[in-house]
C-alpha cells in the first residue's frame, strides 16, 4: 500500500519528515528516491529533527556517509549518487548498517538505485517528486512487509 503526500515548502516536507520519524518503529532502513534536486536531504533534515537531533544534516555526497548520535535513536545517513555498484558499497564495510538483526536506529539511503542489493528486502521507500518550484508529491511504500 502506497501513502501520497503533496507539500507546498520545504518546510512542509521537513515537516512530513518529522511526523514519521516520530511515528515508525525502529531498526528501519529508508531508501530514498528522487532526481536531483527533488528534496531527500530535505527530507533527512527533517527526519533528523524528528529523531531530536542537534546536529547539523548535511548531505554526505563527498563522505558517503554521516553518523548522527544526539538524538533518541542514531542516524546513519547514506548518499550512494558516486558509487556504481553493490560491490563498491560492500568494500567499505556498509553492509552492518543495513541488517535489521544489528542496527540499533535507522539508516538512511539517498541514490539506493545505484547499489542495488544492499538494502534488506524489508524496507522503506520514499520517492519524492518535484512537481513545481516548491511542490512535492512525496510516496511513502513499505518493500518486503507483510
Amino acid at each position: 500500500m502506497k501513502l501520497k503526500i503533496k507539500t507546498v515548502s520545504e518546510k512542509d516536507t521537513m515537516s512530513v519528515a518529522e511526523k514519521l520519524a516520530k511515528s515508525l518503529g525502529y531498526p528501519v532502513v529508508i531508501s530514498l528516491v528522487g532526481d536531483l534536486g527533488a528534496g531527500k536531504t530535505t527530507f533527512a533534515k527533517g527526519f533528523a529533527k524528528g529523531l531530536n537531533i542537534t546536529e547539523n544534516i548535511t548531505s554526505p555526497t563527498f563522505t558517503i556517509m554521516n553518523e548522527y548520535n544526539t538524538g533518541i535513536k542514531p542516524l546513519y545517513h547514506f548518499d550512494m549518487y558516486r558509487l556504481s555498484s553493490l560491490e563498491e558499497a560492500l568494500e567499505l564495510g556498509f553492509s552492518e548498517y543495513f541488517d535489521l538483526t544489528k542496527l540499533k536506529g535507522v539508516s538512511i539511503v539517498e541514490w539506493a538505485e545505484n547499489t542495488k542489493g544492499i538494502l534488506p528486502e524489508r524496507h522503506l521507500e520514499i520517492n519524492i517528486k518535484k512537481v513545481g518550484d516548491n511542490e512535492r508529491e512525496i510516496e511513502v511504500e513499505p518493500k518486503g512487509l507483510v
